[in-house]
């Protein structure tokens, strides 16, 4: 399999380029992983790259965009942090990727079991960790059940995937609201916005369409 080049890219529409991945994660659920050589892709693209998604992720090492999606060098742009949030960097980010590489396809992907959404779910305290959790704990709030205190912590795996759901939803309000950039490119239908969660216990992910 080869490298996109400028002609595939400008190809691919926004639905496609949603297509594209979660053909990708059929085909890694069911190991069947597309033939291609990664060294060729490399000199594929050692003169450009034209990558048809942008993904924010978590930089959960079970959370691969590359792997669960089964995409090679050149195919995606990935950007992760601890909680899949935005902030001025990774918004910056995205616009390069979508306005000046064009990228089709923005994906803010959350996971069960997230670490940084239970340390936001304990109120977790530990150095630079601390302003890091407090940009997820606005998901944590919005989810209103249970309303006991002592089931609204990392042990109750349900709660703390809830928040994981309600923290990608949140996300994807704040790149539109942030971002006046991709707000109108969505508008002009060149991009699509949207959320998805992996499960780690399966590999799948569930796209919110």
């Amino acid at each position: 399999m080869k490298a996109h080049t400028q002609e595939t890219q400008a190809a691919i529409t926004p639905q496609t380029a949603l297509e594209l991945l979660k053909e990708g994660n059929q085909r890694f659920q069911k190991k069947h992983m597309a033939n291609r050589d990664l060294l060729d892709q490399v000199s594929d693209t050692k003169g450009g790259q034209f990558p048809f998604a942008t993904i924010l992720s978590c930089i959960d090492s079970r959370v691969s965009s590359e792997l669960i999606f089964d995409q090679g060098i050149g195919d995606i742009f990935s950007a992760r942090v601890a909680g899949n949030f935005v902030n001025e960097d990774i918004l910056g980010s995205m616009e390069f990727a979508c306005k000046l590489a064009g990228t089709k396809l923005v994906v803010v992907l959350g996971h069960t079991a997230c670490g940084a959404v239970k340390g936001a779910c304990d109120d977790a305290k530990l150095g630079n960790l601390t302003a890091l959790l407090s940009k997820i704990k606005p998901a944590v709030a919005a989810v209103a059940e249970p309303t006991d205190p002592a089931e609204r912590t990392s042990k109750n795996i349900d709660f703390v995937n809830e928040v994981a759901v309600k923290n990608v939803n949140l996300t994807i309000e704040n790149i539109k609201n942030e971002s006046e950039v991709l707000r109108e490119m969505e508008a002009n239908n060149e991009i699509k916005i949207i959320g998805g969660m992996y499960d780690i216990s399966n590999g799948s992910v569930t796209f919110f369409e």
